[in-house]
């Protein structure tokens, strides 16, 4: 290995090449894909994505804004409206362009691999470096703006575990769902393995590898019956979360092989999380065992409440889950537009 000697306790790295960026989605195999298929009975399709000016406001993350459209322009003025007759008067043509400005994880959306990792001794020289999955480092494979600008002058980019790489595989196959909030309602709700466990086993769920593990909590739906303007002690108090200091949990995520774990919360599980002790520890920690250690993908303010309800109806937790993200080279995150069809 080039990159480092030896990898995190438990980890994936190596398990699918030393240059491997895609993880778990590995996983997503043809025979993966027809099994989603194979899910599909009534042909009804449902939008898994809120629309991408919601929350509203910044509440939520307050580094993170709504999208901004703008009309595109030249020397001929604005092209929204635009009457070309202006150009030429032989044409009849009324033409509307538009761009934005868009933080990439500001609604639904997916974490790329690089989205979070951790300093870690991956040389065993006693210096922990800033690195992510399969030992991609900060600096050299994640380029930041406190870094040396690239080579091909990017000055924030990445050059491994982009969220292109997520677009390519592309992201189909078997989506499970986990209806947390039929069990826990709205109210705050730390879950780890035993209540998991509990909700899977009275509603019949099981996953298997592969699989993409959907949980939902309410917390999508809540967010939109604000209308724009979250609460902003509600929006960080509201729905169940999931335990990442329970070590059990952490270990059946790791068992149960999912290719993808998706949530309509804030971060899928608790942040804050719960106290993690005087040492050294992830503030982060299902995001530092799934997308550092596992290359496990995880999507966050899904739009759930809809598929939910119709699974709860016909007693069926499985469907064909179509969710790429944007194909946009060196994005750490990306707006998710997936379609579940059951």
């Amino acid at each position: 290995m080039t990159r480092w000697t030896h990898r995190p306790d438990g980890s994936t790295w190596g398990d699918w090449g030393e240059d491997d960026q895609l993880g778990r989605l590995n996983l997503l195999t043809p025979a993966k894909v027809r099994e989603g298929i194979a899910e599909v009975r009534e042909g009804l399709t449902f939008c898994l994505s809120l629309p991408l000016d919601a929350p509203g406001g910044n509440v939520v993350n307050p580094r993170r804004v709504a999208p901004v459209l703008s009309p595109t322009s030249d020397e001929n003025g604005f092209r929204y409206n635009f009457r070309t007759g202006r150009l030429d008067a032989r044409h009849l043509d009324v033409v509307c362009d538009d761009k934005v400005t868009l933080t990439l994880q500001y609604s639904s959306q997916w974490d790329s691999l690089c989205h979070v990792g951790a300093m870690f001794d991956a040389d065993g020289d006693g210096a922990p470096e800033a690195l992510f999955y399969n030992g991609f480092r900060s600096g050299a494979d994640v380029v930041g703006p406190l870094a040396a600008v690239g080579a091909d002058g990017h000055a924030c980019y990445a050059y491994k575990l982009g969220v292109e790489n997520m677009a390519e595989k592309p992201i189909q196959g078997r989506g499970v769902l986990v209806d947390l909030e039929k069990h826990f309602g709205r109210t705050q709700t730390y879950v780890g393995y035993d209540q998991l466990a509990a909700v899977m086993d009275a509603d019949d769920v099981v996953v298997e590898p592969g699989d993409m593990l959907l949980l939902h909590t309410g917390y999508a739906t809540e967010l939109l019956a604000m209308g724009g303007t979250p609460h902003p002690e509600r929006v960080h108090a509201m729905c169940a979360v999931l335990d990442g200091r329970d070590e059990r949990l952490l270990q059946w995520i790791s068992d149960s092989q999912i290719a993808a774990l998706i949530a309509d919360n804030y971060g899928v599980e608790a942040f804050p999380a719960k106290d993690g002790g005087p040492d050294p520890h992830a503030a982060l920690p299902i995001h530092h065992h799934c997308l550092f250690k596992l290359g496990l993908n995880l999507g966050e303010m899904w739009y759930l409440e809809e598929l939910a309800l119709w699974l709860r109806e016909h007693e069926r937790s499985r469907f064909l889950l179509t969710a790429p993200p944007l194909r946009l080279p060196g994005a750490v995150g990306s707006p998710a537009n997936p379609i579940a069809t059951v």
